[in-house]
């Protein structure tokens, strides 16, 4: 007797934008999605740390062709800074390491340590990290006691802001580059200020175009599909190409479709000169992605299944 095929659940395309809880791996987090929506594929776009919380684009289906543009989008975080206190991990997991005493700071000192972050900075990443030596990651070797050489990396802080100064905690807002660190940004501004830190406490709030009014809690998700079953969260879902919002958008024409879906570029009159492009079929359908070569035509660069 023949086995019965697997079912491996419904195919669904599109972005969750999961407002991740404190106390558990974004991986995890990614699994209860994918089986609340009892979805046949899934794939989120870079992790959060489970002391961390917020925004957890969640990809499906087709969408996880464009989780790479997600990983790549700069991103906004509210995190406090624990002033006194240096742990192993730079975070509140981490074992104290040393202590020292919070001097009386004015808003002025304040202001000036977290100037000297903004911009282009570098960043030594953490030794707790997922970045991986010879294809082990960090924070295995750190949990051996084992600490290695890291290269510095260059980000950029774009917007650093003091939204709170009570006691020996700062909480500040932080819009930034793909890499950036908080945990080592808290560090360095403790350091800077004279007394070391940790941070205490971590929330994403945006992901490249989404925005924090648009998440979802993993409470709400299970009390909807216990309610109505999967298909009643599929209105969470956010089209596939909303994760591209910021590029341009080409409508193609029948025959300029069928060559770029035999990945073939095209000349399109009027089109943008440079990077990459969002790409439609004359109906409205999303195609892919596509980007402006050297000589002006447009290319494939990741196409959605027709």
């Amino acid at each position: 007797m023949a086995r019965r095929q697997k079912d491996r659940g419904r195919k669904l395309d599109g972005v969750v934008l999961l407002d991740k809880p404190v106390g558990i791996s974004s991986n995890a987090a990614l699994q209860i999605v994918k089986r609340l929506f009892y979805a046949a594929k899934a794939g989120h776009t870079g992790n959060l740390d489970p002391l961390a919380s917020g925004m957890l684009p969640i990809c499906l289906g087709e969408a996880t062709k464009l989780s790479a543009y997600l990983l790549d989008a700069d991103k906004v975080y509210v995190g406090t800074c624990k002033l006194g206190v240096k742990t192993s991990s730079g975070d509140a997991e981490g074992e104290v390491i040393d202590t020292r005493p919070v001097p009386a700071l004015s808003a002025e000192q304040i202001e000036a340590v977290l100037a000297r972050f903004r911009g282009e900075i570098e960043q030594i990443p953490p030794m707790h990290s997922a970045l991986k030596l010879n294809g082990q990651p960090l924070y295995k070797l750190a949990r051996q006691g084992i600490e290695v050489e890291r290269k510095p990396r260059r980000v950029t802080i774009h917007e650093l802001r003091l939204l709170r100064a009570e006691g020996d905690e700062l909480e500040i807002y932080v819009h930034c580059t793909k890499g950036t660190y908080i945990r080592v940004l808290a560090e360095d501004i403790g350091e800077a200020l004279g007394c070391g830190a940790h941070l205490g406490q971590l929330r994403r709030t945006r992901v490249g175009p989404f925005l924090e009014a648009n998440m979802v809690s993993l409470d709400q998700l299970r009390d909807e599909e216990a309610e109505g079953g999967a298909e009643a969260l599929d209105h969470h879902l956010l089209p596939m190409d909303s994760a591209l919002g910021s590029y341009p958008d080409i409508q193609l024409s029948e025959t300029a479709l069928f060559y770029v879906r035999q990945g073939q570029p095209v000349q399109i009159p009027r089109a943008p000169t440079e990077g990459l492009l969002r790409l439609y079929d004359p109906s409205g359908g999303f195609v892919g992605v596509g980007q402006v070569l050297d000589d002006g035509r447009i290319g494939p660069k990741r196409l959605m299944s027709a």
